[in-house]
C-alpha cells in the first residue's frame, strides 16, 4: 500500500559513495507516523524501512503538518500534485499562469461539493477567471488573448494531471424521469432488507458562512471594505442527517478551516455538540467522512436501535458523485449504502427537502437574537458594531447545535415524502410546529430593535447566498491557503478493494464444489452435516452480498437505458454464471441453475450425477 525507500547506491569504485537526497513519500511518512503511535521506536521504524533514526524522528516531530496534508489532499490529490503545478508554471502567459492555478482550486472545491462538472461550464469559468486575472494585473497586462477553447481545454487538463476527472458533458438539469422511477426501485430494496423507518438513514453536505449578515446592512458593507477581511473566513461545511422516522437526529459534522482557533482554546473539542474537524479548505474530504461513517455514524446508530430495541441494520441514502469512499457498504454488512441517481438531489434529497432550509433559517434567527441579547444586556456600553465583531466561532457552534434542535420530527420525517412515501407519518399543527415565513419574520423583527433595516426579501437573500460557489476572490484566497510540499510526491495510493460480484461467485462456487468432495469421502454423515451448516452460516454475508450487487446493477442498468420516449425498460443486466471460467479444467462442473429452485442456493453437477 505504502511506498518503500529506495535502496542506498553501491559505492563507486573510488571507494566513496553517491550520496543522493531520498525521497519520502507523503503515504511512507503517514505509515512511519501511525506505526509511532502503535508504539514503536524511531530506530526500529527506520531499520524496518531502511531509514536513519533521525529522519524517522524528524517525520514524527512534523507528525501535525502531515496530517494535515494528508487530510487535506486526499480526495484530488492529481490536481493538488508537485507536477500539475510545475506544469502549469512552465506556461508563458503568466496571467494564464495565475487563472489555472484558481480554476484547479474551483474545481476541487466542487468536486468537494458533489456538484457536476462538464467541458462548457469549466471553459465559462476559465474565461470568467482569466478577466479577474487581467483586471487585478491592471492595464497592459493582457497581452494575449483568452477564448478557453478546446484545444486550450485539452492542453489543461494534460497539464493538470486531469486523468481521473468524470465530466458530465452539458451539465444536466434535474433529471426529473429518473426522479420519479428512483423512489421505486428504493422501496424494493427496503422491502427486501426488512428495513423499517427507524433504520433508514440521509446525510448531505451543506455550506454555511457562520459569520455573515444581510449584504445591504452597514455591518455587511462596512466588514467588505474592512482591510485584511476574509469571506473565506467565514465558511464551514456542516454535514447534516437523521434517520427517516424523524426521532433520531445525528450530531453535526462541521469542518472548519483551522484546527484551533483562539475562540476554542481551553475547550475540550470532544465535548462539544459538534464533531469538530478541520482543513485548510473547511472541506468534508474522503478521509474526514471515512472517519465519521466508521467512528461516528455505525455507533451512534447502532446504539440508538438497541436502545429501541430493533435489529441493528442500517439502509444509509448518499448522494451520487465523488468524494465518498467506494466501498462504504462492504466494511460493516449491517450497514448498506444506496446512492441517489445523478442530477435528482434536488428532487430526491430528503435533507434538501427543507430540512437544511429551516436549520438555516433558526441559526439565523438564533444569530440575531444572540446579537440583540448581548447588546441589551450590556447596559448601553456595546453597540451592534462591537457585539459582531466579537461573535466568535464558539458562538456559532453553539448556534448550530441549537438551530439543529429546533428542527422538528415532523420536518425530518416529512422530508422522505417523494423518496418513501410510506414511511411519512401524519402529524398535527402543533406537532409540525411553526413556519419558515414565521421564522423570518422573527428575524425582521429583531433586525428592526438593532436598527439594521433589514427585510424579508434581504433574509431570503441571505439564507440562499450560503449555497452560492466561491467567487474569484474567495479563489485567490484558498489558493494562496494550499500547501506546497518541495519534494516530489508518490503516485496516489491505490484505490480500497471493493467486493466483485463475479469473482465472489467464483469463489462461493467453488466453496460449494469443496464441501460437495468433502461429503461424498466423509464416512461420519453426522459430522459433516455439523461443519457443512457452520461453514454455510460463516459465508451467508457474501451470498447475499452477490444477490444484492446484482440487483443493484440489474436496476442500475434498467434506469441507464431506459427509453423515456417509449417509456419501456431495457432488459435487466444479470451475470451468467455459465460464461465464467474456472481455475481447473478437471474439476465437476460447476452450475448455478437459472432461475434456482432455493434463492441462494448453488448446485454442482458431475458427469453422472448433480447434488
Amino acid at each position: 500500500m505504502f511506498s518503500m525507500a529506495p535502496k542506498r547506491k553501491k559505492p563507486t569504485s573510488n571507494g566513496g559513495a553517491t550520496k543522493r537526497r531520498k525521497a519520502i513519500t507523503m503515504e511512507t511518512k503517514y505509515y512511519i507516523i501511525k506505526r509511532s503511535e502503535k508504539g514503536e521506536t524511531n530506530t526500529e521504524i527506520g531499520r524496518a524501512l531502511g531509514l536513519n533514526r533521525t529522519t524517522v524522528q524528524s517525520i514524527v516531530k512534523d507528525k501535525e503538518r502531515i496530517l494535515q496534508h494528508m487530510e487535506c489532499g486526499a480526495s484530488m490529490k492529481a490536481v493538488t500534485t508537485q507536477g500539475a503545478t510545475t506544469r502549469i508554471g512552465k506556461q508563458h502567459n503568466p496571467n494564464l499562469v495565475a487563472m489555472e492555478k484558481l480554476l484547479l482550486v474551483w474545481l476541487e472545491d466542487q468536486i468537494q461539493r458533489h456538484v457536476p462538472v462538464g467541458i462548457a461550464l469549466i471553459q465559462e469559468k476559465a474565461r470568467e477567471l482569466y478577466e479577474v486575472v487581467v483586471e487585478k494585473q491592471g492595464e497592459g497586462s493582457a497581452t494575449e488573448s483568452f477564448a478557453a477553447s478546446r484545444g486550450w481545454f485539452n492542453r489543461f487538463k494534460v497539464r493538470a494531471n486531469l486523468h481521473n476527472l468524470k465530466l458530465q458533458g452539458e451539465v444536466a438539469s434535474a433529471d426529473e424521469e429518473a426522479a420519479e422511477r428512483f423512489p421505486g426501485c428504493l422501496a424494493e430494496i427496503i422491502r427486501e432488507g426488512g428495513y423499517t423507518a427507524d433504520q433508514v438513514f440521509s446525510v448531505e453536505e451543506t455550506g454555511l458562512f457562520w459569520k455573515r449578515m444581510p449584504s445591504r446592512t452597514y455591518i455587511s458593507k462596512e466588514e467588505k471594505t474592512a482591510p485584511g477581511h476574509k469571506v473565506s473566513k467565514e465558511r464551514l461545511t456542516l454535514l447534516l442527517g437523521s434517520n427517516a422516522s424523524g426521532d433520531f437526529k445525528l450530531k453535526p459534522l462541521l469542518v472548519y478551516l483551522a484546527e484551533n482557533p483562539r475562540a476554542l482554546n481551553g475547550i475540550f473539542k470532544p465535548q462539544l455538540p459538534v464533531i469538530w474537524k478541520a482543513n485548510k479548505k473547511a472541506w468534508v474530504t474522503d478521509g474526514i467522512f471515512e472517519e465519521w461513517f466508521n467512528d461516528h455514524f455505525v455507533p451512534s446508530a447502532k446504539k440508538h436501535l438497541e436502545e429501541k430495541g430493533q435489529e441493528f441494520k442500517v439502509l444509509l441514502v448518499l448522494n451520487t458523485g465523488p468524494g465518498y469512499p467506494i466501498n462504504l457498504g462492504e466494511v460493516y454488512p449491517e450497514v448498506e449504502v444506496v446512492y441517489l441517481p445523478p442530477n435528482t438531489t434536488s428532487l430526491l434529497q430528503p435533507m434538501g427537502q427543507g430540512v437544511i432550509g429551516s436549520f438555516k433559517a433558526y441559526y439565523t434567527r438564533r444569530t440575531f437574537r444572540h446579537v440583540l441579547s448581548v447588546t441589551e444586556n450590556s447596559g448601553g456600553k456595546l453597540d451592534v458594531r462591537q457585539v459582531w465583531k466579537t461573535y466568535s466561532i464558539l458562538d456559532a457552534i453553539k448556534n448550530i447545535a441549537a438551530a439543529w434542535n429546533e428542527v422538528k420530527k415532523s420536518n425530518l420525517n416529512g422530508a422522505w415524502k417523494k423518496l418513501c412515501p410510506n414511511f411519512v407519518m401524519n402529524f398535527t399543527e402543533f406537532e409540525k410546529g411553526e413556519s419558515l415565513d414565521a421564522v423570518r419574520r422573527n428575524i425582521v423583527q429583531y433586525s428592526e430593535r438593532l436598527n439594521l433595516g433589514v427585510e424579508a426579501e434581504d433574509v431570503n437573500e441571505l439564507l440562499e447566498s450560503h449555497g452560492e460557489e466561491l467567487s474569484a476572490e474567495d479563489l485567490i484566497e484558498l489558493e494562496k491557503q494550499m500547501i506546497r510540499e518541495e519534494e516530489e510526491e508518490a503516485p496516489a495510493p491505490k484505490p480500497p478493494r471493493a467486493l466483485n460480484a463475479k469473482i465472489l461467485l467464483q469463489g462461493l462456487a467453488l466453496i460449494e464444489e469443496g464441501l460437495f468432495m468433502i461429503g461424498e469421502q466423509d464416512p461420519n454423515v453426522e459430522r459433516f452435516t455439523k461443519y457443512e451448516r457452520e461453514i454455510q452460516d460463516a459465508i451467508t454475508f457474501y451470498k447475499e452480498t452477490v444477490k444484492k450487487k446484482q440487483m443493484r446493477e440489474s436496476m442500475q442498468a434498467q434506469l441507464e437505458n431506459f427509453d423515456f420516449k417509449s417509456k419501456s425498460p431495457a432488459p435487466p443486466a444479470i451475470l451468467n454464471p455459465e460464461e465464467m471460467s474456472y481455475p481447473d479444467s478437471t474439476t465437476p462442473e460447476i452450475v448455478v441453475l437459472s432461475p434456482p429452485t432455493s434463492p441462494g442456493v448453488m448446485y454442482l453437477k458431475t458427469k453422472d450425477m448433480a447434488h
